[in-house]
């Protein structure tokens, strides 16, 4: 049974295990962490609501879910958010990488 997101219970599981810490900036989420900053949020990492595999769901916290919005990868990456956070092509969890090509 899907979430409200339709992410597959399945990939939610197999998301759940593998991104312990924020897929974009590192962060390291905490089980009890409810702050909408830096707790852990939904991602399809490129903007298309039925692309629900474990290759483009991951786990990010609030400020950088919300500083990417609508944005496309490489745009976001490029914005100043990303600058001063230092998050770069290079920095980003290997989900990320994969969709970055060569």
């Amino acid at each position: 049974m899907p979430n409200r997101w339709g992410i597959p219970k399945a990939t939610e599981e197999i998301v759940i295990n593998r991104d312990l810490n924020c897929i974009y900036c590192g962060i390291r989420f905490q089980e009890s962490d409810s702050n909408r900053k830096t707790g852990r949020t939904w991602e399809h990492i490129i903007n298309d609501l039925t692309l629900t595999g474990v290759e483009n769901i991951g786990l990010c916290c609030g400020s950088c879910n919300s500083s990417k919005g609508i944005k496309t990868l490489q745009e976001w990456l490029n914005s100043k958010y990303c600058t001063e956070k230092g998050i770069t092509s290079d920095s980003v969890a290997l989900v990320v990488k994969k969709h970055l090509g060569p």
